[in-house]
């Protein structure tokens, strides 16, 4: 494997580990009810409004699910999300009004439904790639990437990212090639000359294989048995933490 200048890391299931929040969605769906009497409406209840994001949430699983088929998917845009997965059925009054408070409501979504934790050897990594002059990078889909920016800022990391590119502000998503290119472009530097790690077969994997990448790098966790449909593309190599993604490094230092 290639000594890399970049190294470019998914965010959820390598930087972080995320848990979803049992009560996310009635949380939500109160803030969303609260927001639509202050503007005037009262046409639908906390009840219908959490039933309602619940199933825009599932369906737009469904549609990541389907992207990974495509290969230059586009990333879902706020406004579409709550006009189109959320607010279908509403009223015209409230659907125009979340569809206007669409990225808000999006960044708040994301606070609401998971918890993130950093996973264990991260700041030791990125601590590491700094001194052998490697530059490691954020390159991640999200429905909304200012919460990944706020958690990495809050963790006192934002600073040791050379660049973070976010689906949602790109406008495309994995396996897009294009979402990993925006990030070397930012870099200067070569894909061929960067490591991308991922934790999913359909999205990281075939991602980093379509934009040439130097290496792509397998990281379990919790959702890399999850693959909705096998792919043909293989990673480079796999490891099981941060802690063995940086031995991997270290083996390309010696």
């Amino acid at each position: 494997m290639i000594v890399p200048e970049a190294l470019l890391l998914d965010f959820g299931g390598v930087v972080a580990e995320t848990v979803k929040r049992p009560a996310w969605a009635a949380e939500l769906a109160a803030e969303v009810h609260a927001m639509l009497e202050r503007a005037g409406f009262g046409g639908l209840s906390v009840a219908e409004i959490e039933t309602d994001i619940r199933a825009g949430a599932r369906a737009d699983s469904c549609w990541k699910d389907s992207t990974s088929r495509q290969y230059a998917p586009a990333e879902m845009t706020h406004r579409r999300f709550w006009a189109e997965f959320v607010a279908t059925d509403w009223p015209e009054q409230a659907r125009e009004l979340v569809t206007v408070e669409a990225s808000p409501l999006c960044r708040l979504m994301g606070e609401r439904r998971r918890e993130r934790m950093l996973r264990p050897g991260v700041k030791e990594l990125l601590a590491a790639c700094w001194e052998r002059g490697v530059r490691p990078a954020v390159v991640s889909n999200a429905l909304c990437g200012l919460v990944h920016r706020d958690f990495l800022a809050r963790e006192g990391l934002a600073g040791q990212l050379a660049v973070q590119v976010y689906s949602d502000e790109a406008g495309v998503r994995k396996p897009n090639p294009e979402l990993m290119h925006v990030a070397c472009r930012a870099l200067g530097v070569a894909p061929g000359r960067v490591w991308y790690v991922g934790d999913n077969h359909d999205r990281d994997v075939v991602c980093g294989v379509r934009a040439g990448a130097g290496a792509t790098v397998l990281m379990r966790s919790r959702s890399t048995e999850k693959i909705p449909y096998q792919v043909r593309q293989t990673p480079h190599a796999t490891v099981d933490d941060p802690i063995g993604l940086l031995r991997l490094l270290e083996d390309t230092w010696t």
